[in-house]
């Protein structure tokens, strides 16, 4: 058996590979700089090459809302080629199984909590990440069609927002969690005793640890038959942007008070995916918020701040 990883060099990508049920199998994980995705000719060369049996499409170019908000059309064209050029590269060359990695982001704004399959494709994007978005729901529906007119067994899985080591820790590009920790610890270094949170701190997000959804990815790899065409990995239980910062506070142990910046923007209030589906095929996250949160300061300590 031969699994092509896409985006192998990213937080999700280095999570499977590292992961104890990753298969013993040889898996290939080219980099950014061996292969180009937004490529159509060096895509299609590469997988018509190597006729991998599975394709974990896991690369993306991702950010927080500043910087889906800086440069949309990058977030729309890079992502929209990227997924085009691997479905349909596996496609043309026989590939018969392909799990693609989809984002909460698809949901639309107004879709009701917890957020069900069935409603993405039904409303309005949030504006905040609409082309990342975009290209998402494009990839999704590339897969659904190319699965029933050629017989392939092309999934996407819809994971709820993700942290955890090897993710992003520069402010400019980073989503919530490591923005976060970088904040705090550096607030704790300088002595500060307050902390800006964007937004009034109500707004809700789930976050799961990055090895758990390796984990999911794996388990589902080895259920690909019994997967719909589109299913949400989540953790069922959401938390408030205040909590957050309150455990990462607790996490590294800074003691100081947080100010609210209701000016600056905080995306959609509420996203929290509905895990009846994940439930139904037997697979859970195991990692608590506390513990992730832990593991992954861990990291920037160890690995982040030794690199800056």
């Amino acid at each position: 058996m031969k699994i092509l990883i896409t985006g192998a060099g990213g937080m999700v990508g280095r999570s499977l590979l590292s992961h104890p049920a990753a298969p013993a199998c040889k898996i290939l994980a080219p980099s950014k700089g061996e292969l180009d995705l937004r490529n159509t000719t060096a895509c299609g060369q590469y997988i018509n090459g190597s006729k991998p049996d599975l394709i974990i499409h896991a690369a993306g170019l991702v950010g927080g809302i500043q910087a889906n908000l800086r440069n949309p059309l990058r977030f729309l064209s890079d992502n929209l080629d990227m997924g085009r050029n691997v479905v349909m590269a596996a496609r043309e060359a026989g590939v018969s199984r392909l799990i693609n990695l989809g984002s909460s982001c698809m949901y639309p704004r107004n879709a009701p909590n917890p957020l069900s399959e069935e409603n993405v494709f039904e409303g309005a994007l949030e504006t905040s990440n609409e082309g990342y978005a975009l290209a998402k729901i494009v990839t999704a529906r590339l897969c659904e069609y190319v699965s029933r007119t050629n017989g392939l067994n092309y999934k996407t899985l819809i994971p709820c927002n993700l942290y955890g080591p090897f993710d992003k820790f520069d402010p400019s590009v980073s989503h919530l969690v490591p923005a976060v920790i970088r904040k705090i610890h550096q607030a704790k270094l300088s002595g500060a005793k307050e902390v800006e949170i964007w937004g009034d701190g109500t707004a809700r997000r789930e976050y799961m640890y990055s090895e758990d959804l390796a984990d999911g990815i794996w388990f589902c790899a080895r259920n690909m038959e019994r997967l719909p065409f589109l299913m949400n990995l989540g953790v069922g239980v959401d938390y408030s942007i205040a909590e957050y910062y309150r455990a990462t506070a607790h996490v590294i142990g800074w003691k100081g008070s947080f100010i609210y910046d209701e000016s600056k923007p905080v995306g959609v209030y509420r996203k929290l995916t509905s895990i009846k589906v994940q439930n139904a095929l037997g697979w859970r996250p195991r990692v608590s918020l506390n513990e992730g949160l832990r593991l992954t300061y861990k990291h920037f300590v160890d690995q982040v701040i030794p690199r800056a």
